[in-house]
């Protein structure tokens, strides 16, 4: 029986890592500060042991790493508007707590540190699909603070032989993903707006396109870049290789819901890429990945869940 220590567990991603780790058999200990987690994410979860610290604090990090097998890094501020405003806070958060980390674990027998990187990290670079081996070009203190972590876990794999991973998240959604948050992705305010019958607000025109990716296809890869040996020391997309603009996927979710909402327009955010998508042939080569789950089925899955799914979608 395996020990996985999910930073930032209380989150939308970790909180799904944790189901992940407890539905295999295994243990788990959370790393959290509930700055963005929440607790009730983990509610109704048994054996789970929770520390209740920042990433920051020494001690506290060294506490958590003792005896894990798995580390699934998840734990950041996730918010490239509150980036802008206070990068110190966000390099802190994503790139010094990322370090601490790595110092916690350097010399221990781990089997593997998967961390949770960001498709923000290519940012301005606009070569569609975007593949691993592009130049990044982040737009964002956010793209860099995770880019600048990204590089610390492939460095401590090359001096010290630390088994990490790093995995490009582009665009996760789906069940206890936090709308009221300022740090929520597009489709849960999406799905609050249909749950309030309030209309859906748009930065932009709505052309611009993500590869909106299901939460099941990324604890999928989680685990995945756990087992296997390929993995160790490279960076991997995780997406569904497709497109969608926001003006489609809001006709998605209100076709699906039954909504008549119509959106309001506001202007675009500073720091936000224009377009993205994911080449996830790397991940398939290694990891014998595949996105099981796609746009559509993840879109009624989440609704499904939140009661808002119209009858007969």
């Amino acid at each position: 029986m395996a020990l996985y220590l999910v930073t930032g567990g209380a989150g939308f991603i970790g909180s799904s890592l944790v189901r992940g780790a407890l539905a295999r058999g295994d243990r788990v200990r959370v790393l959290d500060s509930f700055v963005t987690g929440r607790r009730e994410n983990l509610d109704g979860l048994a054996g789970v042991d929770l520390i209740e610290a920042d990433l920051c604090d020494e001690k506290a990090v060294r506490r958590a790493v003792e005896g894990v097998d798995f580390i699934f890094h998840e734990a950041a501020l996730p918010s490239v508007p509150r980036s802008v405003e206070k990068p110190q806070e966000a390099h802190a958060a994503n790139a010094t707590g990322t370090l601490v980390l790595l110092e916690a674990v350097r010399g221990r027998p781990l089997t593997r540190l998967v961390y949770a990187s960001s498709s923000s990290v290519y940012g301005a670079n606009e070569t569609l699909p975007k593949v691993e081996s592009l130049v990044p070009e982040p737009e964002s203190p956010y793209a860099v603070s995770k880019l600048t972590a990204e590089h610390y876990c492939l460095v401590y794999h090359r001096l010290h032989g630390l088994p990490t991973v790093a995995l490009r998240y582009f665009n996760v959604f789906g069940p206890r993903q936090d709308p009221s948050s300022p740090y929520s992705g597009v489709v849960s305010r999406f799905m609050d707006a249909i749950r309030t019958g309030s209309p859906p607000k748009i930065y932009g025109n709505g052309e611009q396109s993500r590869d909106f990716t299901y939460i099941d296809n990324v604890v999928q890869v989680n685990f995945l870049a756990c087992e296997k040996p390929a993995a160790v020391g490279r960076v991997y997309n995780v997406g569904c290789g497709s497109r969608t603009t926001v003006r489609e996927l809001w006709g998605s979710l209100s076709r699906l819901a039954g909504s008549s909402l119509d959106p309001v327009y506001g202007p675009p955010r500073v720091g936000d890429v224009l377009h993205s998508l994911a080449d996830i042939g790397r991940a398939k080569e290694d990891l014998g990945f595949v996105s099981e789950v796609d746009l559509e089925e993840g879109l009624e899955r989440t609704l499904a869940h939140y009661g808002l799914l119209a009858s007969g979608a």
